[in-house]
């Protein structure tokens, strides 16, 4: 786990407005066409930006509902609110930046279509956007997106190319596809569009948790974090906000502590949405000036989140998204309640949940991989279960193993994965299995 606090310091940082010219972005009351300038912007999104995104999105986005969470309410000693954004159109609340980008597209570059790049919300959020304002859209995924983002965003209607491996190698294909097409290159979060209308989401907390004292959001490239910041500082600055990024994904350390965005030169996690190499200048401005702290979680800390979620939330959120959650349970923030965290994405692949659900048991001492020595000779394997189930574990699958060549003759490995009720209930049960003369390992080999 890291924890940053944030640099308070002038901001001195260059803004570039991500548009596929490369020029600055417009100035804040700039017209629908104006999408950037050639001047140097030094000016953070404001309020008032905020609050003209939310009337281009009445209408066309939800009012995503605040939840309370018990199991953290009781772990935090204080009220604990879930902002539902998984709930929102399209899985996450991608759509709300994408359509207030696009719907301040002049009328000739509607014309010309538009491009993103993304590991799917984004995808979806352009999709959707793009189809509502009868505007072509093509989307560059990574190659290993996850499938379920890949069909619902063809499904929105835009046409999908998968290149590269990551989201940067993707957002190269979409910047060179917008320089050679025209088309009009939607950044996921580093433009002041997508900045107001993410921040929309800040103003519904107000409003629906009036005594918030601190927001959690997960950081990718910073658009969402940014937004609900620029509106929660400006309406009430003692709220705390805090970003979020997953530990094998987490380039705002480096970036914050060097002043200025740094690319990792490798990065991986689980929680795809967030999986983003290298912070955009502008997200870098609003971070380093308006987010409180950047702490990070480790995969466990994300798989037991997403479990505690679904077993004790009932919700249903990807990766990504539950990484404010695991701040909250693995303690590695102290905040003040209430609190809100924000769900920030619920498109999860099926088949990445059930991986995930199975690595939030083992890490909650729920699951275990055990392999055990024994003897080869009838009736030992059903001792062995018999013994297991005496203490109540439940044996989900089991294997031999006779090819390990450290094996004595007469001797066999058992592959075992069990259920059992905690972290103590495992202890005792593998201390009941040595004491019965058992050689019992995690993994594939006993000792």
């Amino acid at each position: 786990m890291l924890t940053l606090c944030v640099n308070k310091g002038p901001f001195l940082t260059r803004m570039r407005c991500g548009c596929d010219a490369g020029h600055q972005r417009a100035a804040p009351g700039d017209g629908p066409g104006a999408g950037c300038d050639d001047r140097d912007m030094t000016d953070l999104v404001g309020l008032a930006d905020v609050r003209a995104a939310r009337e281009l999105l009445a209408g066309i986005t939800r009012t995503t509902p605040l939840e309370p969470s018990r199991p953290l309410s009781a772990a935090l000693d204080g009220p604990v609110w879930l902002k539902c954004e998984h709930l929102q159109r399209a899985g996450s609340y991608k759509v709300r930046g994408a359509y207030v980008r696009i719907s301040r597209l002049s009328e000739a570059e509607r014309a010309r279509g538009v491009v993103a790049a993304s590991a799917g919300n984004h995808a979806q959020g352009v999709a959707l956007a793009a189809g509502l304002l009868g505007i072509s859209a093509t989307v560059f995924m990574p190659v290993g997106a996850p499938l379920p983002k890949v069909a619902a965003t063809k499904g929105y209607g835009a046409q999908i190319e998968l290149v590269g491996n990551t989201v940067d190698e993707s957002l190269v294909a979409a910047r060179d596809f917008a320089e050679r097409t025209g088309a009009v290159f939607i950044h996921p979060f580093d433009h002041a569009d997508v900045i107001a209308g993410q921040g929309t989401v800040a103003l519904e907390i107000l409003e629906q948790c009036p005594e918030v004292k601190t927001i959690v959001a997960g950081v990718g490239g910073g658009g969402l974090v940014s937004g609900i910041a620029v509106a929660a500082k400006a309406i009430r600055p003692d709220v705390r906000v805090i970003g979020v990024q997953a530990a094998g994904a987490a380039a705002f350390p480096p970036s914050l502590l060097a002043g200025r965005p740094v690319r990792l030169p490798a990065y991986a996690t689980i929680a795809d949405g967030i999986a983003v190499g290298i912070p955009g200048d502008l997200t870098f401005a609003h971070v380093s000036k308006l987010v409180d702290e950047v702490v990070t979680v480790s995969e466990e800390d994300i798989s037991r989140a997403l479990l505690m979620l679904l077993e004790r939330g009932k919700q249903v959120v990807e990766p990504a998204g539950a990484v404010g959650v695991a701040a909250l349970l693995a303690g590695v923030v102290e905040v003040e309640a209430p609190v809100v965290a924000v769900l920030s994405g619920g498109n999860i692949d099926p088949l990445l949940m059930l991986r995930v659900i199975e690595h939030g048991l083992a890490a909650a001492g729920r699951y275990l991989r055990l392999t055990v020595r024994c003897n080869d000779r009838p009736g030992q394997l059903a001792l062995l279960l018999s013994q297991i189930a005496e203490h109540r574990g439940n044996v989900v699958d089991v294997v031999h193993l006779r090819q390990n060549p450290h094996l004595r003759l007469g001797e066999v490995e058992v592959a075992l994965s069990v259920e059992t009720r905690g972290a103590e209930h495992s202890d005792r049960l593998i201390s009941a299995l040595r004491a019965s003369g058992y050689q019992v390992a995690f993994g594939e080999t006993a000792d």
